[in-house]
């Protein structure tokens, strides 16, 4: 399958369909999820019991980050250029409202109840407010091209993410679009926007090592520090690129995540006399420490769980070799 920013402008190919399927998908939901999780993490908020962040959510698509924003009480602003793809956004946030319409409306009848029977209602209302579940969304949505730059006031934002959309901008969709100037111009706006102090977590899918060092470039040349977090980095599927953008010229990238079984699963064997270097091993010399170990099995079901998988149970034959066929 070929890469969605290589088939034309992105608003062309997350149309209604595409969007409608984008945002029912389990598994796109999973990852999603996980990648959004991962980038607050990046992100370091402070608590939202202190202040909630208004953070700013470039390419938020169908509003799948911005629920997990609204999830950790931040409250956010997301810019698409796909008008289908924020149609299905506004309507998740429609549906909300009205959700909690309905909840405060039966709560309103409970409570007039309550009072008729002579009983205080206000164990009954405190219930509510502490109902984290009932507040409308903390979300906003604005149809936007990113590569125009960002309209918005300067230090409007106590953070930025972005969620598998920047690299959409090292590629040139119509005439007279030329990536290096529209990163610039992003990053530029980006810079202003963001209030000082501030941080951005932009996760993006880069085609190329040249694309990722375009990019980075183009941060570094408007301002920015940080750095570039590789999660996973021996893994070609659970492989992530972070863009971690701060002000702080002090600042040091942390270290990317790395899952062993992962990083077992695609390393490269020697053999012990040294020949045959940068090949894998034969069948039986790999077996005993190299196998696929009923830890690891494990792992890689609970992982496909959480991304939304249909996955066999465990039982007491996981990870157990089968026999030889006659």
């Amino acid at each position: 399958m070929s890469r969605p920013e290589l088939t034309g402008h992105a608003s062309i190919f997350y149309n209604a369909k595409e969007a409608r399927k984008y945002d029912s998908s389990s598994r796109m939901i999973g990852v999603q999820r996980e990648i959004t999780e991962r980038a607050i993490e990046l992100l370091r908020l402070p608590p939202t019991s202190e202040k909630a962040s208004l953070v700013l959510d470039v390419g938020c698509g169908s509003g799948l980050s911005g629920k997990v924003l609204e999830e950790q009480g931040h409250v956010w602003i997301g810019c698409d250029v796909s008008r289908d793809m924020l149609d299905v956004a506004n309507e998740r946030i429609e549906r909300k409202m009205e959700g909690v319409k309905e909840k405060r409306a039966k709560r309103g009848g409970k409570g007039d109840e309550m009072m008729e029977d002579g009983s205080d209602g206000d164990e009954e209302s405190s219930e509510g407010e502490d109902d984290g579940n009932d507040l409308a969304s903390n979300g906003d949505l604005m149809h936007h091209d990113m590569g125009t730059g960002l309209p918005f006031r300067p230090a409007t934002f106590d953070a930025c993410i972005s969620i598998s959309a920047i690299q959409w901008l090292c590629y040139s969709n119509a005439k007279g679009q030329i990536p290096k100037k529209r990163l610039m111009r992003f990053f530029s706006s980006l810079y202003q926007v963001l209030r000082r102090g501030a941080r951005a977590v932009l996760q993006f899918y880069p085609e190329t090592a040249e694309q990722a060092i375009l990019i980075s470039e183009c941060a570094a040349n408007v301002g920015f520090a940080g750095g570039i977090v590789v999660d996973y980095p021996n893994s070609t599927k659970a492989k992530k690129h972070y863009l971690v953008l701060t002000f702080d010229r002090a600042y040091k990238a942390p270290v990317g995540l790395a899952d062993g079984s992962l990083m077992a699963q695609n390393s490269v064997r020697v053999d012990r006399q040294g020949h045959g270097k940068g090949k894998r091993s034969g069948k039986g010399q790999g077996k005993k420490g190299g196998g696929k170990t009923k830890e690891w099995i494990v792992h890689k079901k609970e992982g496909q769980r959480k991304k939304g998988s249909i996955v066999r149970p465990d039982t007491k034959y996981t990870g157990r070799k089968r026999r030889d066929k006659f």
